[in-house]
């Protein structure tokens, strides 16, 4: 079951809340807590907005006012929607540097530090650094040159 899934009628969101169902209808025309409406326009709560009501009476009862808690769910629904877009951003932006050749490139500084270069660049001092690119295919022992030591 989804948290943003419209199950819950007035009455069975209002007992969850526990609140009158007078009072969601309430908050519904205020637009505090706006629920879903079915085809008959009846009113349909989802856990997330069933959470939402129980803050919302939290809120009320410290004595923020009714215009605050607005301005609060407000702050909160685009945080949420904006912590989404994020992610998804991440693993959009992971996926197009994964899919690129050669994007992988890092390189080792004499301290042990471990930094990403960007692709067709290179490294200032060679002695300091050890460039590192995945490989396509495994590599063969014989191929190994032994390295110089500076």
């Amino acid at each position: 079951m989804d948290a943003d899934d419209p199950i819950f009628p007035i009455a069975a969101a209002a007992e969850l809340a526990g609140m009158h169902p007078q009072t969601l209808r309430q908050y519904d025309r205020l637009g505090l807590v706006v629920p879903r409406r079915t085809a008959g326009k009846s009113r349909r709560y989802s856990l997330r907005e069933v959470a939402q009501l129980r803050e919302v009476q939290r809120l009320s009862g410290e004595g923020v006012s009714l215009e605050g808690i607005r301005r609060v769910l407000e702050l909160e629904n685009e945080v949420v929607a904006l912590r989404d877009r994020v992610r998804q951003l991440e693993t959009a932006l992971a996926n197009e540097m994964l899919s690129r050749p050669g994007a992988r490139v890092f390189a080792s500084s004499a301290q042990g530090d471990v930094v990403p270069l960007r692709h067709g660049t290179r490294a200032a001092r060679r002695t300091e650094l050890m460039v590192w690119r995945p490989r396509s295919r495994p590599v063969d022992p014989d191929e190994i040159e032994d390295a110089e030591v500076e």
